[in-house]
């Protein structure tokens, strides 16, 4: 299998960390999104949608879209709840992860980190939105390890990528001590390096 990604993404980093969990063996194919690389006619083959993460898995089919990819590399894992009701949960954190936190967490953090804008130039919205996200990150934690029962889940692996470097877009994670105490559990359990 190889993953191309950039190494600046979360969401390239959680197909990356799924597969290092899962001992799955692959090959890392660094693509850098700043340059372009994505975009190339080789890639855009693989991927008419110019994006990373992609797949390649063994026998030559790509897959794209982040959270797909987790869905197909934990299949039968201990990282998909095997009650119902849990794995429909684990779906919805990722669902709200893709449409209500990534558009403005990672956003912020990439806007300030990787294109050199101070906070006061970022959205307003960007920033509002980001905040609620984490605020809801904190509730959802308050009285739980993990955002899907007792154990880690493909939830926790998808939303603690642009969780973590939060701070890189400005926004305080001492505000959210439910978050951080999250974090350094979820990286304990999936071996993930700070």
């Amino acid at each position: 299998m190889r993953i191309y990604g950039d190494s600046i993404s979360g969401n390239c980093l959680k197909v990356k960390w799924t597969a290092d969990h899962l001992k799955l063996p692959y090959q890392w194919i660094e693509t850098d999104i700043l340059k372009g690389e994505s975009r190339t006619p080789a890639f855009l083959a693989l991927n008419p949608a110019g994006q990373v993460p992609t797949v390649e898995l063994d026998d030559g089919r790509p897959l794209a879209q982040s959270n797909a990819i987790l869905l197909h590399l934990a299949e039968g894992s201990d990282l998909i709840p095997a009650d119902a009701y849990d794995r429909a949960r684990m779906l919805e954190w990722l669902f709200w992860e893709q449409y209500s936190h990534e558009p403005y967490v990672a956003v912020a953090r990439f806007q300030m980190r990787y294109l050199g804008k101070p906070t006061s130039e970022l959205e307003p919205k960007i920033v509002e939105r980001g905040k609620a996200a984490l605020r809801r990150l904190d509730e959802a934690l308050a009285d739980q390890p993990f955002l899907v029962g007792a154990r880690p889940s493909l939830a926790d692996v998808s939303l603690v990528a642009y969780t973590r470097v939060a701070g890189e877009g400005g926004f305080d994670l001492a505000d959210f001590p439910n978050v951080q105490v999250w974090i350094g559990r979820v990286q304990q359990a999936l071996n993930i390096a700070d």
